[in-house]
C-alpha cells in the first residue's frame, strides 16, 4: 500500500497553475481529501480534473491524475477522521529525517557500521524530543485491523488468479 502525501501533491499541482487559480483548486483538493469516503473523494477529484481540462490547464490535470488513487489509500481504509488526517501527510517522517540530517551534518567520513549506528541513535534521540502524540492514536488498532484485512484481501485475490 502506498499513500501519497497530499500536501506534496497539492504543492506540485499548484506549481502547474497560475496564481489566480490557486484558491479554487486548493479548496477543491481540501474538500475532496476531507471526504468521508474514497468514492466521494475520487468523484470530486475527477470533477476537478475535468474543470482543469476545460480551463486549459492540461499539465495540472495530468499532475492530479498521476497518482490520484495513491492519494486515496488512507480514505479507502475507512479510518476515523482524526487518524486519517495524520496519515495523509509525510510530516512525521520528514521531521525525523530533518532531525537526523541536523545531527549528522558535520560528519564528513563514515568509518564503520558502529559509527553509523551510534550517530543514527543520537539522531533519533534528538528527534524524539520533538515528537508529539499521533492525532487519533486511540484508533491505531483500527488501522492495524484495516491493514490486515486489506493484506488478506490481496492474498485471496492472488490465490484466485
Amino acid at each position: 500500500m502506498v499513500q501519497r502525501c497530499v500536501l506534496h501533491k497539492k504543492r506540485n499541482l499548484l506549481a502547474h497553475l497560475p496564481q489566480h487559480r490557486h484558491t479554487h483548486v486548493a479548496r477543491a483538493l481540501a474538500e475532496a481529501w476531507a471526504s468521508e469516503s474514497a468514492e466521494l473523494a475520487r468523484r470530486r477529484l475527477k470533477t476537478l480534473i475535468q474543470w482543469l481540462e476545460r480551463n486549459g490547464e492540461e499539465s495540472a490535470a495530468a499532475s492530479l491524475r498521476e497518482g490520484l488513487e495513491e492519494t486515496l489509500t488512507v480514505l479507502k481504509l475507512e479510518l476515523p477522521a482524526s487518524l486519517r488526517g495524520f496519515l495523509l501527510t509525510t510530516d512525521a517522517v520528514e521531521n525525523l529525517i530533518g532531525s537526523m540530517r541536523r545531527v549528522t551534518r558535520n560528519v564528513t567520513r563514515w568509518r564503520s557500521g558502529d559509527m553509523i549506528t551510534r550517530w543514527s541513535a543520537l539522531g533519533v534521540f534528538h528527534a524524539e524530543q520533538n515528537f508529539r502524540r499521533v492525532r487519533g492514536y486511540r484508533y491505531l488498532p483500527l488501522l492495524a485491523r484495516a491493514l490486515r484485512h486489506d493484506v488478506a484481501k490481496i492474498a485471496h485475490s492472488e490465490e484466485a488468479a
